[in-house]
């Protein structure tokens, strides 16, 4: 790959990032300044950006739980929003391509086929998003995630049947064998250890046994990795599996960015179409945020799952290449999807990080808009009178829970976004709720300002940690505030905040670990420890 490529989409991945904005505007930018010097790709970031979308769809089946797909809001959800999408845009492109001369060819069977490539979302967008601001896990996290996996089931069942490729009679056995051999997989896992070789061995099964294999057989490889994701998330070390390729499935993703940027040539005509495009971009929002609230989510919740999902799609690129290689609609479509989809992406992305703060100003305006009765994961919050609220109940915020109890029985309560953790704390003897501390609505259903005396902050993610303390601090909290941090420009931000306290992990657990050891030592010589210790007097 040219050098000139890395070069320009690190300097302007700084840019945004300098800016506190996701890197992938920048990546965005980057394809836009490479496609007007006369730069492309090339098949090496093609290979690249279609490797980061498997390894993409594979790491999201690992987080998939099948149950998800089949709650109302997910699959209902998903169809009546496509449907109204159909009904919606086909007659509005219809009408606006009459007015100016049925431009680029559109007729109904071409503004059919747009309009259903646009009203899929970006799901590389918000799975990147809503884990860099750790919300993979919250209520609105999971709605946006299981409502794109089945966008993408419905894009990739489109691509199916449209290529007239019927899968071959090996897929049933191939489908069967991975079934029948789900343990054998397992074991792979297992027997993988850590470091390099459990990255390999999410790798092998990504690439080579789902999306290999499905290929193979005549079936899309991008299922295939989703497929076996969903196939081994079971397992024990499924999360260590999937941090593993963290790493490089965000450095792939790079590649996917800039090329978006470097497809196809401008016309005037791409220009004028994607501009209106945009414009639908806050019908779709609504859509979403009309049907969700209908299946008694609330008002938040919807508004941040619309936001997120308020992108077009890289599928839909994929379904209009695809009609453009049928010689069904005119290229210049495929020109205007890949300008609407960079700009739906710079726009979601400072909109989808300030959700929050946008939500905050209507938010009663937008409650009217709940339905009587909510939904079962989206109820109040009942608290027993507890003093001590820490939030994150991850490694660091269990260790705190532990030690707090020990000295304060019956005073604590923890907090954790993600529904599956919180149950397993609940059966382990653990007073734990399922709550987003980043939920502006969280902070007056619980009034810690009137019940809580010490609060830690222990979110794995730091910007989570920081929205916290923010909220805190506007709902005038005047109890004491611990909060943790994983470098030292995240332990600075924390105490610029205000709080009470707040300390490195990294340096504390080293600080710790001494006294640790002395302490195992004493126990097991206190011969020798007794004989130091008068020594040192």
């Amino acid at each position: 790959m040219d050098a000139l490529l890395l070069a320009i989409a690190f300097f302007f991945g700084l840019l945004a990032q300098h800016f506190r904005l996701p890197p992938l505007v920048g990546f965005l930018v980057s394809g836009f300044v490479l496609q007007a010097m006369g730069k492309s790709g090339g098949v090496a970031l093609d290979t690249i950006a279609n490797l980061g979308v498997t390894l993409m769809l594979f790491s999201i089946g690992v987080k998939l739980r099948l149950k998800t797909l089949a709650r109302p809001e997910i699959w209902a959800g998903t169809s009546l929003h496509t449907l109204t999408v159909l009904l919606i845009f086909t007659p509005v492109l219809v009408g606006v391509g009459a007015l100016f001369g049925r431009a680029a060819g559109l007729d109904w069977t071409t503004a059919l086929l747009v309009t259903f490539a646009l009203s899929f979302s970006s799901t590389v967008f918000a799975v990147k998003s809503l884990s860099d601001s750790g919300d993979m896990g919250a209520m609105h996290g999971r709605i946006a995630i299981g409502m794109l996996i089945m966008q993408d089931i419905l894009a990739v069942l489109f691509l199916t049947f449209s290529t007239g490729k019927i899968p071959t009679l090996w897929a049933i056995p191939l489908l069967a064998a991975l079934l029948f051999g789900r343990t054998w997989i397992k074991g792979l896992i297992g027997r993988s250890g850590h470091g390099e070789m459990i990255a390999l061995c999410g790798l092998f099964l990504a690439l080579v046994i789902g999306a290999e294999g499905f290929n193979a057989v005549g079936l899309k490889a991008d299922l295939g990795a989703l497929f076996i994701g969903v196939l081994v998330g079971s397992h024990p070390k499924s999360k260590e599996l999937s941090k593993s390729l963290v790493g490089i499935t965000d450095l792939l993703l790079v590649g996917f960015f800039l090329q978006i940027g470097l497809q196809g040539s401008l016309s005037i005509e791409a220009v004028l179409w994607s501009l209106f495009l945009i414009c639908l971009l806050p019908l779709k929002s609504l859509a979403f945020f009309c049907i969700l609230t209908r299946f008694h989510l609330r008002a938040r919740t919807a508004w941040m799952s619309g936001l997120t999902l308020s992108t077009y799609s890289e599928f839909g690129l994929i379904v209009l290449a695809l009609a453009v290689g049928k010689d069904w609609i005119s290229s210049d479509w495929l020109v205007a999807m890949s300008l609407s989809l960079s700009v739906s992406i710079l726009i979601a992305a400072p909109l989808s990080r300030k959700a929050d703060e946008l939500y905050d100003p209507i938010c009663h305006f937008l409650k009217r808009f709940e339905t009587k009765g909510q939904h079962p994961d989206d109820l109040p919050l009942q608290t027993a009178g507890e003093r001590i609220a820490i939030f994150g109940m991850g490694r660091v915020g269990v260790a705190a829970y532990k030690a707090l109890s020990d000295r304060f029985p019956g005073k604590v309560i923890g907090f954790d976004r993600d529904a599956e953790a919180v149950q397993v704390h609940r059966d382990s003897g653990r007073n734990v709720l399922m709550a987003d501390a980043t939920d502006s609505d969280f902070w007056e259903r619980v009034r810690v300002k009137d019940h809580i005396d010490l609060v830690v902050l222990a979110m794995p993610k730091h910007g989570a940690n920081v929205h916290a303390a923010e909220a805190l601090k506007r709902h005038e909290f005047e109890g004491v505030v611990a909060a943790t941090g994983k470098f030292d420009d995240e332990v600075r931000e924390l105490r610029g905040l205000g709080l009470d306290t707040a300390f490195n992990l990294y340096s504390e657990a080293g600080a710790g670990f001494p006294d640790h050891v002395f302490h195992v030592f004493a126990q097991q010589r206190p011969d020798l420890a007794s004989t130091w210790r008068t020594q040192d007097s």
